[in-house]
């Protein structure tokens, strides 16, 4: 039977959590939204209210829209506020454990024809089904940062993922009005399978002293017309997740091309993230950003 999808539950209120809460919300879901604390959950509220009021300025959707896009999304501080969802989608940290562990204890309160997706950009979707109890309902549905502009969505089936499963989900995306890219569970899909190692190809280039940062951000931009220096984007995607994912297609993939620079390990080490700690290949603490290197 298919699978009808009304209701979206999303755990993780960050960057990629309120992005997919919005997009879920502006095409007439409803949508429960799951964090750690209340605190975190105003202020995930208040960044979709501002990205609305942005389109309603832009007159990309009306003011009506906004607000009724507002009153769909409920604040949920524990899992069991998720239990009647349709599809639940974790957006947690790029650590295998913790989704693990978010997926045991979610999988208790749901209700048994519940889909269950990932938004991990790397880590093996058969492998994060197998620590559910619905590995044919579990799927990694991953979306691109910033969720609202970009259009693309990235579905991985894991081995156990049965048909109405990848028809819902297909369904529930092209429902948002984005693009779809089918990938095998690879590790790093598609996009950070290619864009990852270039990033880390960047980084490598400012290690070995070939350019500075700024050299190769503008090399980049004017020689190969990327809207973002590859430096640029590694700090807006967090230099801990660019370490990640690396990781995953070195030990996945056990090829050397793949190994983590040096430097971007020191980054991450030094808890220099880029833009969401204020400091990264750029310093973003005063008016405009000024390169580290």
């Amino acid at each position: 039977m298919a699978i009808v999808i009304k209701k979206v539950g999303v755990i993780g209120s960050g960057q990629m959590g309120n992005g997919i809460a919005h997009v879920a919300a502006l095409a007439g879901l409803d949508v429960a939204l799951n964090d750690v604390s209340a605190d975190r959950l105003k202020s995930a509220l208040a960044t979709i209210n501002g990205n609305l009021s942005r389109q309603v300025s832009r007159k990309i959707i009306t003011e009506d829209a906004r607000k009724q896009a507002l009153d769909r999304i409920v604040p949920a501080e524990t899992l069991e506020g998720l239990a009647d969802c349709d599809l639940v989608i974790e957006t947690a940290v790029e650590n295998e454990e913790v989704k693990r562990k978010i997926f045991q204890d979610l999988c208790a309160v749901l209700k048994p024809e519940a889909i269950v997706a990932s938004d991990t950009s790397s880590i093996s979707i058969t492998r994060l089904a197998a620590s559910t109890d619905r590995p044919e309902r579990f799927i990694g549905i991953h979306f691109m940062n910033p969720v609202p502009l970009m259009e693309l969505v990235e579905l991985i089936r894991g081995i156990a993922t049965d048909d109405t499963t990848f028809d819902a989900a297909k369904e529930f995306v092209t429902k948002l009005g984005k693009q779809i890219a089918v990938s095998e569970d690879f590790p790093a899909f598609i996009v950070n399978r290619i864009l990852l190692p270039m990033i880390n190809e960047a980084i490598y280039t400012l290690y070995e002293g070939v350019g500075n940062v700024e050299a190769i951000d503008v090399a980049m931009k004017l020689g190969a017309h990327h809207p973002m220096g590859p430096l640029e984007l590694a700090d807006f995607i967090g230099l801990d997740t660019c370490l990640s994912i690396m990781q995953v297609l070195h030990e996945g993939l056990a090829d050397s091309k793949y190994r983590p620079c040096p430097l971007l390990v020191k980054y991450v080490e030094a808890g220099w993230l880029g833009r969401k700690t204020q400091r990264g290949f750029y310093d973003y603490r005063g008016e405009k950003p000024i390169p580290t290197r």
